[in-house]
Order: C-alpha cells, then sequence, then structure tokens
C-alpha cells in the first residue's frame, strides 16, 4: 500500500501536474498500471509550438531543483522566450513510485523501469498533452543526461538540440559497480526488511550510509583537500557537514524509490536501441548535441563522454572546469553556472 510521506508533496517540491498515461508496459516486461508523470512548465508554447524545451531530472531531484538552478529569466533557459516542460522521471517520488503507488505494485513489487520508458512515457506527454511535435531542446544533468542521450537516439525526428550534462549514454561498467554501493548502504539495513518497512525512518542507517557514499564520489578530492564544503552553509568540521548536509539531504528520501531509480541508471545504455552496437546507435542522433561532462566528475568522467560524443554526427564536446565534481550539477561552485550558460546560448542560436 502507498506510504505518505511528507517530502514528497508540493509544499516542498512545489506545484506540479499529474498527467496520466493509463497502464503503460515496460520494456522489461510487465505493465505499470496508471503510469502517472508529475511535471511543471515555466513560459508559454508559442503558437508554431517549436519554441519547446524539456528537462528531465536527476537522481533523487525533483522539478524544483531543476527550475530553480536552471532556469530563469535573462537565462539560457528563458521562460519568457521558450516553453519549458520539467519532468520528473518515474520512480523519483513525485511521478508514479514505489511509495506512491496502491496495490500489487506498491512498495518493493514496483517493477523494473528503464530509462527508455521514461523517455517513452515524456514523448507522450509533450506530444498528446501539448501537440509539440518537435523540441528545440531536451537537457538535463547526471541520470537527466542518460535520458536526454535515450531522446536523441530514439526519437532523432523529434530533437533539434540536445544538452546532456555529467552523464553518459552508455553506463560504464566502473559506474555500474558504484552504484551498487549505493543499493547496497540500503539493501543491507537491516530495517529495510526487503522493501516491506512501514516507513523511511526505519531504514535511516541506510539512508545516511547512502548520503555519505554519493559523497565521495559526487565531490572531487581537491575539493575535499581544500575545504570547499565550508561554502556550503556554515558547518564547523568535516563530520558537521556530512551529518548536517549530506545525511540530512538523504534521510527524508524513500529507499524503494531510490533503488528503483538506481537500477535503471546502472543500466542506462542507448545501444539497446540498436542490438548492442553503440557507434549504431549514436550515429542515428540528427540533433546538434553539447555535450557538457565535469572535469573533475568521478561518476562519469570527461574521457567517457569524449568517446560517445566522437560518434555523434553533430556532436561536440565542451567540458565544464569545476572542482566541484559531479555534485557541481548543483551550482554549488560559482564558476559552474556561466560555462554552462555560455554552451546553452551558443547551442539554441545554432539553425537545425
Amino acid at each position: 500500500m502507498a506510504i505518505e510521506n511528507p517530502f514528497y508533496t508540493p509544499e516542498v517540491h512545489g506545484p506540479y501536474e499529474l498527467y496520466s498515461l493509463g497502464d503503460f508496459p515496460l520494456d522489461e516486461g510487465g505493465v505499470l498500471p496508471d503510469l502517472q508523470l508529475a511535471y511543471t512548465t515555466v513560459g508559454t508554447l508559442n503558437e508554431a509550438r517549436d519554441n519547446a524545451i524539456l528537462i528531465p531530472t536527476w537522481y533523487s531531484g525533483t522539478h524544483e531543483v531543476m527550475q530553480r538552478v536552471y532556469v530563469g529569466p535573462e537565462r539560457a533557459l528563458d521562460p519568457n522566450r521558450y516553453f519549458i516542460i520539467i519532468v520528473n522521471q518515474i520512480g523519483n517520488g513525485l511521478s508514479s513510485s514505489p511509495h506512491n503507488v496502491d496495490g500489487a505494485h506498491a512498495g518493493p513489487n514496483f517493477p523494473k523501469v528503464r530509462i527508455s520508458d521514461d523517455v517513452r512515457a515524456q514523448e507522450r506527454l509533450v506530444r498528446e498533452l501539448f501537440g509539440i511535435e518537435r523540441l528545440a531542446l531536451v537537457v538535463g544533468g547526471s541520470m537527466g543526461a542518460q535520458q536526454v542521450w535515450e531522446w536523441a537516439v530514439r526519437f532523432p525526428e523529434m530533437v533539434r538540440r540536445a544538452a546532456p550534462i555529467a552523464g553518459t549514454a552508455q553506463n560504464t561498467p566502473h559506474d555500474f559497480l558504484y552504484t551498487q554501493n549505493l543499493i547496497d548502504a540500503i539493501t543491507h539495513d537491516p530495517g529495510w526488511n526487503n522493501g516491506a518497512y512501514a516507513d523511511p525512518s526505519e531504514v535511516v542507517s541506510g539512508l545516511r550510509l547512502h548520503g555519505r557514499f554519493a559523497a565521495v564520489m559526487g565531490w572531487s578530492t581537491e575539493w575535499f583537500k581544500q575545504e570547499h564544503w565550508r561554502r556550503t552553509g556554515d558547518f564547523a568540521t568535516l563530520e558537521d557537514f556530512q551529518r548536517e548536509f549530506t545525511e540530512g539531504y538523504h534521510e527524508p528520501l524513500d529507499p524503494n524509490s531510490l533503488l528503483s531509480m538506481a537500477w535503471k541508471w546502472q543500466r542506462s545504455d542507448v545501444a539497446r536501441n540498436t542490438d548492442g552496437d553503440l557507434q549504431a546507435a549514436l550515429g542515428r542522433i540528427t540533433a546538434t548535441v553539447f555535450a557538457m561532462p565535469i572535469s573533475q566528475d568521478m561518476f562519469f568522467p570527461p574521457r567517457d563522454v569524449a568517446y560517445e560524443v566522437a560518434m555523434v554526427p553533430h556532436g561536440e564536446l565542451r567540458v565544464i572546469e569545476s572542482i566541484d565534481g559531479h555534485m557541481g550539477l548543483m551550482a554549488t561552485d560559482p564558476g559552474y553556472l556561466p560555462q554552462v550558460e555560455v554552451n546553452l546560448r551558443e547551442l539554441l542560436a545554432i539553425e537545425r
């Protein structure tokens, strides 16, 4: 049965709408009954319906952080110029997720969802709800970038421009193993009880450890050496930062939702569209692609992104320099967003 969690509410994440796609067949098999996609929009869709930008969400994140960090007047993603749709990925706590569905698919019985399912669902949303046949841009970070790559490969005729930030088209074995540590942190907590907990607080030890694992790889080694954690808040020690910021962020999250997202993170692979041939998959992309890895990212290192974008017909590598590593996505480094803004403005100015 559904579990109420006050973290996953409009009071925390801001207003959003739900779009029902009915019973949704999944690539891994089976059906997710009455799939609900949580989304928000800013800006106005023009008469030609050609000014739409789609932003998918990352692991543990919702539309709130994407809108707050990346969207705004006089920004590259300006709602005065563009109609911006931010869609919460399946399993993230606001769209259909293990804790907010009832019946046979609730909790640990929530079906296996892939990145491809997210993108197929999002395609239906933009086409059925808004009548959009082509997107001016698809942009997202981390797991959002995985969805951007899938969009560009699966629906090349719909994507004019793509900007995957800090994410690969095909997950690497190293990142698979790292993500498994995030999973294990939760599942090794006795309170998890094979996913049959009554309240997320029963798994608080696993959630805290999950957060610590995320911090070790999320921030760069140099970030820790230079004590840049001091600029994230009023913390006297690194341990204070870990306890109050890292653990504090993860404690209210739903464990089964994190596990659902982590499973699909591990298996993100656009080559599933072309019988395992990555070059063939990336060669299908007709969009102009600016791939933006973060220089000191240990989740998705620039070399992995460089290898992939070289196979994209109209692709460019645009490395974002930041000591913050993968967590730079949250714009904790004041030098991060200006670089992203320059790239997005240039990309949106390209006519295709």
